[in-house]
């Protein structure tokens, strides 16, 4: 199978809205658009990946403006661009780790210190070593809040999780 026809199958994840979805052909079709559609408006683009990538995956009627916003957000990390990053209405939280005992202890000790907090938190355990890398952590268990690395190699006590979570949700 040749590369390109990789690209136009594989499915990658992006958030739009809070949830994240899979679409289909995500990064082949940024590659067409950013050779043919690079200099446009930003509307333009966002236009035209809503139709390319509704051509191979369901975009429901009422949620085409969330979609083609996320899309052009995906579009603009693709090609290098700055772009505007959607405030999470909850703290995003991703414990990074192959599912070893301390990052199954890392998980469960932030469940508790959510709990005792009562903050609210979209939590992903993220345990394939590849899309870890992608983090740029060079250790494990790492836990990243709100897009920030928080600890690398180590499951941290539970009052420190809960000072972080506290620090976190009044920035």
């Amino acid at each position: 199978m040749n590369v390109v026809k990789m690209t136009q199958n594989e499915i990658a994840q992006i958030k739009v809205g809070n949830a994240l979805i899979g679409i289909v052909g995500l990064k082949a079709v940024f590659a067409d658009v950013t050779e043919k559609f690079g200099d446009r408006p930003d509307q333009e683009i966002a236009e035209e990946l809503l139709n390319r990538l509704g051509r191979r995956n369901y975009i429901p009627e009422k949620a085409k403006q969330d979609y083609g916003k996320a899309f052009l957000r995906e579009f603009k990390k693709f090609i290098g661009k700055p772009f505007e990053e959607e405030a999470p209405e909850c703290l995003e939280i991703k414990v990074l780790g192959p599912g070893c005992a301390q990052c199954d202890r890392l998980e469960k000790e932030l469940f508790e210190a959510m709990a005792e907090t009562d903050i609210a938190g979209d939590v992903e355990h993220v345990r394939d070593i590849k899309a870890i890398g992608q983090y740029g952590v060079m250790g494990t268990p790492a836990l990243i809040i709100n897009g920030e690395v928080k600890c690398v190699g180590k499951a941290p006590l539970r009052n420190t999780l809960k000072k972080w979570l506290l620090e976190t949700q009044h920035k």
